[in-house]
């Protein structure tokens, strides 16, 4: 090989040398290059992923905020639901109570106006009874005033033929000795007994409503059970001839005092003579006495 084979062969090695500088230095740039682009990007990707980190921080804290704004909601409805569930119990009672307070305003309604129904029908029952405890004063006193003539008429009738004396009950006629006599130790009645009971019955039967009680009474001789005996044995003759001549027998009533009443003191032969006697009392039954006849003196 000559020197321009050598020049050749090293012209070539230069030229190889300077074709690797210049690839060596094109990849470095290259490299350099690359490394710049991956430096930028990693950059960019390091700030987007900042970015995004902030991104999901807001967005944590914006879900944290809605979360509690709906934990707030959620609260605020439950109690708004309280309040709803409270109040339309409170609206149901209410309406319960109402209801109660219509019914009892009802019943006392209807009850007032049963009170007021109970109260006229009562107003009228006591004009109704105070019209007839009117009438039944005014019946009893027109009876009254009627029976009281009648007695009357009676005593001027009886008083003509006997002593009669007008007493609170009625009549009483004394039929002494000096008009009723009987014989000793006897009650069979005389002639003149049976004349003057006959005119007694002749007055007696133009009379109604009458009660007739007839007593017997004696003077102080003898014991008490012989005159006792003696006083009712002479007014069961008198009772006797009364229902004989047409006197109805229930409406007579006779007893015996014996000598228990006298209206005479003393012992004289007149006091005794007084004393010895029957009685005939004469008892309006319209109008109701309460009083025993007994009393009548």
């Amino acid at each position: 090989m000559g020197l321009h084979g050598v020049r050749q062969i090293g012209y070539n090695k230069l030229k190889l040398m300077s074709f690797s500088a210049k690839s060596l230095l094109r990849t470095f740039l290259l490299m350099t290059l690359g490394i710049a682009v991956l430096g930028i990007l990693g950059y960019l990707f390091m700030t987007r992923l900042t970015e995004l980190s902030e991104q999901v921080n807001d967005v944590n804290q914006q879900l944290d905020h809605a979360m509690k704004q709906l934990a707030e909601v959620a609260e605020k409805s439950e109690a708004a639901s309280t309040r709803a569930a409270q109040a339309e119990e409170n609206a149901l009672e209410a309406a319960q109570g109402r209801l109660q307070a219509e019914a009892a305003e009802a019943a006392a309604e209807k009850t007032a106006v049963l009170a007021r129904e109970e109260t006229e029908r009562a107003q009228q029952d006591t004009q109704l009874a105070q019209e007839q405890a009117q009438r039944t004063r005014e019946d009893h006193e027109r009876i009254r005033r009627e029976r009281d003539q009648d007695l009357d008429r009676l005593h001027r009738a009886f008083n003509q033929i006997v002593e009669t004396r007008r007493t609170a009950l009625g009549l009483v006629m004394s039929l002494g000795s000096d008009s009723m006599q009987f014989n000793f130790d006897k009650a069979t009645l005389r002639p003149e007994n049976r004349e003057l009971l006959s005119k007694i019955v002749g007055i007696l039967l133009t009379s109604k409503n009458y009660g007739i009680y007839v007593y017997g009474h004696t003077d102080d001789i003898g014991s008490e059970e012989y005159n006792l005996d003696l006083s009712e044995k002479r007014a069961q003759t008198v009772r006797d001839y009364l229902t004989e001549n047409g006197i109805a027998p229930e409406i007579i009533t006779s007893k015996g005092f014996g000598k228990s009443r006298p209206i005479v003191p003393g012992t004289s032969a007149e006091a005794r003579a007084e004393n010895r006697r029957v009685e005939i009392g004469i008892v309006d039954i319209v109008i109701n006495y309460e009083e025993r006849v007994s009393s009548l003196e």
